[in-house]
Formats: structure tokens, sequence, C-alpha cells
């Protein structure tokens, strides 16, 4: 069964790409200043599929799930992955008795 009205379940992702105008820079050179860009509303990005700015509150919650994302593959990618012996002490096999760890000791 669908869910036809009310808030999503799950906030969407929306793909962001850099703002062509500023470069993901969020500003602009003027003459004599920079100023900020208006085609992004001064964030650097806007929507990869029409090139339009977000508004600004659903802007903080993209960039928010987006560095979310990078911290987990962070911590994923920072984890040491242990080899050899204690590889064995430190995964349960399933071996011992009610399914518990079993190192042979």
């Amino acid at each position: 069964m669908n869910k036809t009205h009310g808030p999503a379940f799950k906030k969407a992702v929306i793909e962001l790409d850099r703002c062509p105008a500023c470069r993901g820079m969020a500003v602009i050179k003027g003459v004599f200043h920079e100023m900020a860009c208006v085609q992004c509303n001064a964030s650097g990005w806007v929507v990869a599929a029409t090139g339009e700015a977000l508004p600004v509150d659903e802007l903080v919650t993209q960039l928010s799930l987006r560095l979310q994302a990078a911290q987990r593959q962070i911590e994923q990618l920072n984890k040491p992955a242990l080899m050899g012996p204690a590889a064995q002490y430190q995964q349960n096999n399933r071996r011992g008795a009610g399914g518990t760890n079993y190192t042979g000791d």
C-alpha cells in the first residue's frame, strides 16, 4: 500500500552539483570586490538535474545528509582490518557451545 498524503518517511537525497556561475566558490568577482553569487544563493551548490538553487532550509538538510554519508565512509576507511590470529579472536565464528566464539585455546 503506497502512502498518498503527508510528509515522506525518509528525506529524499537530491543530487547536487557545483554552481556553474561561481564554480562552487559561492562568490563571484566584481570590479572591486567579491559579491555573493545570486544563482546559487551564495552556497556554491545547485540541483544537478535542473541547475536551480535550493531554498536555504532544504540546502542545509541536503548538505547535512552528504556530510553524514562522507563521515560514515571515512569511518569505514579508517577502521583497521584485523588479519591473522587477532581476527579469529575478534569475530564470532559460532563454533562454540550455544553458537559462541570458539578459538581453540
